[in-house]
């Protein structure tokens, strides 16, 4: 037997005769490397059965052989049944008893080269095939066997008196190297395909890990797999953005469905992008509407601006993409965030301040981002921006509101346009 060999052709039909469609992966792997053992050794028994019969000793080669015939029958009724507990307590018993049988016929410890050593694959196998509590009682079923053994051994009579010593220290080595050998290969066998198992269940956990990523963010996930029942957030200042397409309805019916597709998935990776260069959150899109958050998960000062920028740059990327349109929202406030849902989680926002920045984009102007006016309060520092005047918005009424323009020039920029006389880049829409 090769511990290395793959899983394939015969050996694999072999192995697995007892599997069922339902079997976790720890159960077939149990079920395999017992049936790789039951056959290695019987199999391995054949030395026994030829040289006991060579050298006349044929009561004590019927006992191998024997084993042979009913392994090889608890096999067959195993792959015809499934019935995994018999098969299992019928191979140990058979490994327990059978080389004490043969020790006992052959007249001993040193007469049988101690091939009641081979009774330990039973304690082992109930180890590596049942569970820690069985397989005590198996070893200590394998104790009582030694002990037995050695109270029979002076009064067992020697059947080996014509075989030379020599060919009984070669059967104590072949017995030693052949319970070591074969303890050794079913445990690396077992422990490369728990192994195997292992390094499959770590390639899904990490792929779940990052599906889980891609719904929620990667606190609010580690929040949610720490057991907390609940996640519900207060946050007193977020800014929330809403953007879409202008005229993608009608511009969609003109277009292939694939085509649709791929226009949104390369524009909103663009926004994704930006989002995670800025260090905004994605909360959700939804048709062709983006939705994204600032100062949510890690609140700090110029989150805002970040927001802004965000805008602007979301506005550059659309004309980029066939000279697209966006009509952008925004309002800053505070908001609730949480996750709902038990089978396909969402974290999303609540609140006035929602539900204003979504009336800023669906009331807006194509190819411009409209603000409200506290949003203008917090970011007229840093921006400039036009007055629009009172809007009706619907739910809201009548609302002063403002049209982002562009960034304000720091200093530095200010002086250099000054002295080159060329406007500063981001100063206009």
């Amino acid at each position: 037997m090769d511990a290395a060999k793959p899983r394939t052709g015969a050996f694999r039909r072999l192995i697995e005769i007892g599997s069922q469609p339902d079997d976790d992966e720890a159960e077939s792997l149990r079920k395999r490397v017992l049936v790789l053992a039951a056959s290695f050794i019987t199999g391995l028994s054949t030395v026994w059965v030829v040289s006991y019969a060579l050298m006349g000793l044929y009561v004590s080669a019927l006992i191998p052989f024997t084993y042979q015939l009913a392994s090889v029958a608890n096999l067959a009724v195993f792959a015809r049944t499934k019935r995994y507990r018999l098969f299992r307590f019928s191979e140990l018993a058979l490994s327990l008893m059978l080389p004490f049988l043969l020790q006992l016929s052959l007249g001993g410890f040193f007469p049988s080269s101690a091939v009641v050593l081979w009774s330990f694959t039973a304690p082992l196998g109930a180890l590596l095939f049942a569970a820690r509590r069985s397989a005590a009682r198996w070893f200590l079923a394998f104790v009582g066997v030694v002990a037995a053994a050695a109270l029979l051994d002076p009064i067992v009579p020697d059947r080996t008196a014509m075989i030379p010593d020599w060919v009984i220290v070669l059967f104590f080595a072949n017995n030693i190297l052949g319970v070591t050998g074969t303890s050794y290969l079913l445990l690396s066998y077992f422990v490369r395909e728990r192994d195997r198992a292992a390094e499959t269940l770590a390639a899904e956990r990490e792929r779940s890990e990052r599906l889980l990523l891609n719904v929620l963010p990667e606190p609010i996930a580690a929040r949610l797999k720490s057991g907390e029942p609940l996640i519900a957030d207060g946050i007193p200042e977020v800014g929330v953005l809403f953007a879409d397409i202008a005229g993608f309805t009608p511009m969609a019916e003109r277009v292939t469905p694939h085509e649709v597709v791929r226009l949104l998935d390369r524009i909103f990776s663009r926004f994704d992008a930006l989002a995670l260069e800025l260090g905004l959150e994605k909360i959700k899109t939804i048709g062709d509407a983006y939705m994204v958050a600032s100062g949510l998960l890690e609140p700090r000062r110029d989150h805002a601006e970040d927001l802004a920028r965000m805008a602007l740059a979301m506005q550059d990327e659309a004309r980029r993409f066939d000279a697209l349109e966006l009509r952008i929202g925004i309002d800053i406030g505070p908001v609730v965030a949480g996750v709902i849902g038990q089978r396909k989680f969402s974290y999303d926002l609540w609140g006035d301040t929602v539900n204003t920045a979504s009336r800023m984009e669906s009331h807006g102007v194509p190819g411009n981002i409209q603000v409200t006016e506290r949003a203008r309060r917090r970011l007229a520092d840093a921006f400039d921006f036009e007055s629009r005047g009172m809007v009706e918005v619907k739910g809201k009424g009548p609302m002063t509101t403002y049209l982002l323009v562009g960034a304000r020039p720091s200093g530095d920029e200010a002086r250099s346009s000054a002295s080159t006389g060329k406007p500063h880049l981001g100063t206009s829409a």
